[in-house]
């Protein structure tokens, strides 16, 4: 491999030189050989609106000059094409502050604008970094990312399961089956009305996510090193939080006190928590789907749901609910990320929070696993739900809460005892509550029905 020479604070180092990074990159990507996990392309691509937006700022306040504002730019919008992915190379085990990953985009941006314009324009640190702080671009870069791919990711993912949903809803209208609490048996229930649950679930949750955007819609650029906006211009934050807010859409704003944005993460926490409720409800969902479809013959067998694959490699014929499943582990994972924000977040010490690398990769990874879980199991799975009207109507005969509907007639002792005798001879509730001499056929005619148990009026 050809090498060439950069150099920083520290002296010169051989960098690869077919790569746009530098000095700085180099000696990160050598330093911090840990694991896999990679800096979220997300996460680079915010850097490349920030950077742009922070060239625009200081263009508009004077600092900066045409030539190096559209050559940052030029060399931005090479980057949001992903034309330049394979020149970020670190890992998220680095610095908690992210500041090797500033460097990657400020050193990337610089050298192949140079490279562009034929001549030494740009400085990674004097122009590309212009005004900012690792301290406040990294958690401006986490913020931005997190909302984009929330908007343009899970948004649409979560609206596509609703509306899945509604129509399965409107298909199942006036089909009864019995309720379930405890895993026993209860009331009954319209199968309309137990879709209804998981689609209202799913519409709480996402007021949950949206509502969460305020806080991470706050940018800290402009705070620099410590909060006090050291060697930025006035003016410069909220040039930058507007010019982020034109190129992206989204109604971005400086956050009021950069004290707090540079040291806190609780926007990023609470906003995850929306991500848990959501997959603690995905949890659900999933667990009722593969309950209700269980069997073919030996479970619950009220719904059918697409089968997908085969699910055994020595049981022959054997299905498996494989999406809910899949549903299930992302739910977990989400948790987990859940804890680890939370515990990272808490470490904020003095005017700097720095782990902020592992905050916005697990975030990312939650809102990219929800998502495209979401999105499986609608397609693979929700869109293909069907009832199986017999043993829902064999199950609901069956079940002895449907003695409920006796006890304002006959009280709630009697039609306890009506629902012991009938399980315990295993006969009919209407034999039972007759033997007891409760209510004679014609009486117990006139008051049972359990199609008007499922009203909630």
């Amino acid at each position: 491999m050809d090498y060439r020479l950069e150099h920083d604070s520290m002296g010169e180092i051989e960098v690869p030189s077919d790569r746009y990074w530098g000095a700085q990159t180099q000696r990160s990507f050598q330093n911090f050989k840990i694991g896999i996990e990679k800096i979220p392309m997300e996460v680079i691509r915010a850097f490349a609106i920030l950077k742009k937006s922070a060239a625009v700022a200081n263009n508009r306040l004077g600092k900066l000059d045409e030539q190096r504002l559209k050559s940052i730019s030029q060399v931005c919008d090479e980057i949001l094409s992903g034309k330049l992915d394979d020149h970020f190379p670190l890992s998220v085990w680095q610095t908690g502050s992210g500041t090797q990953s500033n460097m990657n985009v400020n050193e990337v941006i610089a050298n192949r604008g140079n490279e562009i314009a034929g001549e030494k324009l740009l400085h990674p640190n004097d122009h590309v970094n212009m005004s900012q702080s690792s301290n406040d671009t990294f958690p401006t870069a986490m913020h931005i990312a997190a909302v984009m791919e929330v908007q343009e990711k899970l948004l649409p993912s979560i609206d596509q399961l609703i509306r899945t949903f509604l129509r399965l809803e409107k298909e199942n209208e006036g089909i009864i089956k019995s309720g379930r609490t405890h895993l026993q048996d209860a009331t009954p229930i319209q199968f309309s009305q137990e879709i209804s649950g998981w689609r209202s679930m799913l519409e709480k949750n996402r007021e949950m996510v949206v509502s969460s955007l305020t806080g991470l819609k706050e940018l800290a650029l402009g705070g620099t090193a410590v909060g006090t906006g050291l060697n930025a211009p006035k003016g410069f934050d909220t040039a930058a939080a507007a010019a982020v807010s034109e190129l992206t859409g989204i109604d971005f704003r400086t956050a009021d006190n950069k004290f707090h944005s540079l040291t806190s993460k609780d926007a990023t926490v609470f906003a995850h928590g929306a991500l848990k409720a959501l997959a603690a409800n995905m949890m659900k969902i999933a667990n009722d789907v593969r309950w209700l479809s269980s069997g073919p013959r030996c479970g619950l067998g009220e719904i059918q749901i697409p089968e997908n694959e085969p699910g055994s490699s020595i049981m022959p014929g054997k299905v498996n609910p494989t999406q809910c499943e899949s549903v299930t582990m992302v739910a977990v994972q989400v948790m987990g990320n859940d804890c680890a924000i939370g515990f990272a977040a808490s470490q904020g010490n003095f005017e700097l929070n720095v782990f902020m690398p592992v905050i916005i990769y697990n975030f990312l990874q939650s809102v990219r696993l929800l998502s495209d879980s979401l999105r499986s199991f609608e397609l693979h799975c929700a869109r293909g739900i069907k009832a199986n009207r017999r043993k829902m109507n064999e199950n609901l005969n069956r079940s002895l809460m449907l003695v409920t509907a006796l006890a304002p007639y006959i009280g709630y002792d009697h039609a306890a005892q009506t629902a012991k005798k009938a399980y315990k001879e295993d006969i009919s509730l209407k034999e039972a509550c007759i033997s007891l001499g409760f209510l004679t056929g014609e009486e117990f005619d006139r008051v049972f029905h359990p199609e008007q148990m499922v009203s909630s009026q």
